[in-house]
């Protein structure tokens, strides 16, 4: 979409884009241009900065917080070379700027550039949406809730504003949330489901989805974040636990922090081979076991201060 209070240089961007073969949707200010954003799938806007009413920066704030339109490249088209006007779109979530009169090959360059990186997001984007997916219905193995992950996404968040970690780290916590037993798609129910002891050989069986978790989000971008938290959720404090039997601070960080929300939420919530426990119980247990060497004792001491 090209968005230009001016008719000569819209149209001219236009014809300019015609040219190599795309579909131009126009609007003449900010409110129609709002509307058709909302309405089309559109796949890039070049949005003029100075217009009456309402000016490109606004446009672009409003797009950029609203979901359906968030992830629409947005490039400024601008007669002025002001480096504070450059710095606002940027804040406001635009990804490039373009000088006027617009030079045909640069805007091709750009334009082709732009769709392609947003078609490599979208699919990337796709593969995450299919884990969570396959993430869900493991889930549905083991409780007969519905969105049982909702629970733990929410002490993720709460837990990791409570300890002040940055908005990335917290993201990360709540896609481990959903995606942290995704390996368990190897563990046969049999296994899963077992009420009863398990032997060595199903427990060795059990450890390994972390691995397998590991493996099917790697080539997620997005996901590079969570793979610690994936891997390593099962270390302990003392080293004794899996799958690299690491230690105390060598242990991810996130990875502590999500340990202790999993062990927390899986204490107090139904299983096929358990009841649930009281909030005051699981607390009790985190505790013990931080005593015993198994968990970090001062990040226990902060989720139990959190819990109260």
């Amino acid at each position: 979409m090209v968005v230009d209070d001016h008719s000569l240089t819209r149209q001219l961007a236009i014809d300019l884009l015609q040219l190599e073969g795309y579909e131009v949707r126009e609007a003449a200010g900010g409110e129609i241009a709002l509307e058709i954003a909302f309405e089309d799938n559109l796949d890039l806007i070049l949005l003029d900065v100075s217009m009456p009413e309402m000016d490109g920066i606004e446009v672009c704030r409003q797009l950029k917080q609203n979901e359906r339109t968030s992830q629409i490249p947005i490039v400024f088209m601008t007669l002025a070379d002001d480096r504070r006007l450059r710095l606002d779109g940027l804040e406001a979530g635009g990804t490039d700027f373009l000088a006027k009169p617009l030079d045909r090959l640069e805007l091709s360059i750009r334009v082709k550039s732009l769709i392609r990186q947003k078609r490599l997001n979208e699919d990337l984007n796709q593969s995450k949406q299919v884990l969570f997916s396959i993430a869900r219905a493991i889930e549905c193995r083991c409780n007969d809730t519905q969105n049982p992950s909702e629970r733990l996404v929410d002490l993720a968040q709460r837990f990791g504003r409570h300890l002040q970690l940055s908005k990335l780290d917290i993201q990360n916590l709540k896609d481990a949330a959903h995606l942290h037993d995704i390996g368990t798609i190897a563990i046969p129910d049999a296994i899963i489901l077992k009420t009863t002891p398990l032997t060595a050989d199903e427990r060795e069986l059990i450890r390994q989805h972390v691995l397998i978790g590991e493996q099917l989000c790697q080539p997620v971008r997005e996901l590079q974040g969570v793979l610690p938290i994936i891997r390593h959720h099962h270390e302990c404090w003392d080293g004794s636990g899996y799958p690299d039997g690491i230690a105390g601070e060598n242990i991810p960080w996130l990875a502590q922090v999500f340990q202790i929300i999993d062990i927390f939420d899986a204490l107090t919530s139904k299983r096929p081979h358990k009841k649930p426990l009281s909030a005051a119980e699981a607390l009790k247990i985190l505790q013990e076991e931080a005593a015993q060497g198994w968990r970090n004792p001062e990040l226990v001491a902060q989720f139990c201060d959190f819990s109260l």
